[in-house]
């Protein structure tokens, strides 16, 4: 059902496209982003996490095609190399770190999944259009493709303190490996925009 809404969409957006009526722009942008990735990642049954906090940047390319009333239009596309994946909280009933069974510390482990991601994005922004500052909201479909990913812990399946640990991770989700290369989803996100002229366009964003 889901998909028939989403056809349906996708087919009328030619029709509502062709019935607008603005002030057409014909603007090319290029520049450089990066960026900071906080996320964690749902588990079945639940895993306690902090924060991952991942890096992202690479190269922005957007196209301004038209204002239409106050609304400056575009498509933004991005080519990203990102960093996500999950940071485990590990802790025992009372809420206290595990100690290692090898005495390197606490029991830690965290898993860096590095993605080459392609955001194609609607860009609509609000304010001054050549110098000064403006406003933008964009939402639009992400794409992404594993790369390869990153383990960092300090222990194996067989030294997990069990006794101790309150965590619902296994031996066998350690250890697993990425089953789904493809990744994809739907991103959104709002900030500003600040246009110099002797520098060209600064934005500062946050996106979901």
């Amino acid at each position: 059902m889901i998909k028939k809404y989403i056809l349906i969409i996708l087919c009328a957006i030619p029709f509502w496209v062709s019935a607008q009526v603005g002030e057409h722009r014909n603007q090319f942008a290029i520049g450089l982003h990066g960026g900071l990735n906080l996320n964690t990642v749902s588990f079945v049954p639940n895993v306690n996490q902090k924060m991952f906090q991942g890096i992202e940047g690479g190269l922005m390319v957007k196209y301004t095609c038209e204002k239409y009333f106050k609304t400056i239009c575009s498509i933004q596309m991005e080519f990203n190399y990102s960093q996500l994946g999950w940071d485990e909280d590990i802790i025992d009933g009372n809420n206290n770190p595990v100690p290692a069974t090898n005495g390197d510390g606490n029991e830690r482990y965290k898993r860096t999944i590095n993605y080459f991601q392609i955001p194609i994005l609607a860009h609509l922004a609000w304010g001054k259009e050549k110098k000064g500052v403006n406003f933008f909201f964009e939402a639009g479909p992400a794409l992404g493709i594993y790369l390869n990913d990153e383990i960092d812990t300090n222990f194996t399946p067989t030294t997990i303190n069990e006794e101790l640990r309150n965590a619902k991770t296994d031996s066998e989700l350690c250890e697993k490996e990425i089953q789904n290369k493809f990744d994809y989803g739907i991103a959104a996100g709002g900030g500003v925009e600040l246009h110099i002229k002797s520098i060209g366009r600064l934005q500062l964003s946050g996106r979901y």
